[in-house]
């Protein structure tokens, strides 16, 4: 009983916290660098220490790569709010670059504040939206500056509260709050 209690008591302390970690400034990328996954097609297992070096070469990033089961990883990418806009942008031209493109991109309240993903499918389609060729072109417009970038990546991936399930329009089970 003790146990379930001070499990409970940990997990409603996590909530509380929770929305004070995500007011947290964006530390510099030399102190806290930008952290990309990147899931890739099979064909590009034998090129993988030239796609690190190409995915990274930007600075200030970690990049890991994993090889997709699949032929084709999903065409979803996700940014975190503290990664600067020159380096989002690369990231997705890069995802274009390595036939994954982009369809979907993920909600910033799931990711952490410095990390991207490529070719990602660990989320739900319920934490992501859809991107249009001609929304791609304006987040991809070099003269945004970081916040501008991020701003309308916001504005992209605004959650609907509700989603269509089971034939109904019930509550988005990933809605965050704004």
């Amino acid at each position: 009983m003790r146990q379930k209690l001070a499990i409970v008591t940990l997990f409603l302390i996590t909530l509380m916290v929770q929305p004070a970690l995500a007011e947290e400034d964006c530390l510099s990328i030399s102190h806290k660098p930008v952290k990309l996954e990147a899931w890739l097609s099979k064909r590009y297992e034998k090129y993988l220490t030239s796609i690190r070096k190409d995915l990274g070469g930007m600075g200030n990033t970690k990049v890991r790569l994993f090889i997709y089961p699949a032929e084709n990883p999903s065409k979803v990418v996700a940014i975190g709010r503290c990664v600067p806009a020159y380096i989002a942008q690369h990231i997705l031209t890069k995802a274009g670059e390595y036939k994954l493109g982009t369809t979907h991109l993920v909600h910033q309240g799931f990711i952490s504040s410095h990390w991207t993903g490529i070719g990602t499918s660990l989320f739900s389609e319920n934490s992501m939206n859809a991107i249009t060729p001609k929304q791609m072109a304006a987040l991809m417009d070099d003269t945004l500056d970081t916040e501008s970038f991020h701003e309308m990546y916001r504005a992209l991936t605004r959650q609907p509260e509700k989603v269509p399930a089971f034939g109904l329009m019930l509550n988005n089970p990933k809605y965050m709050t704004p």
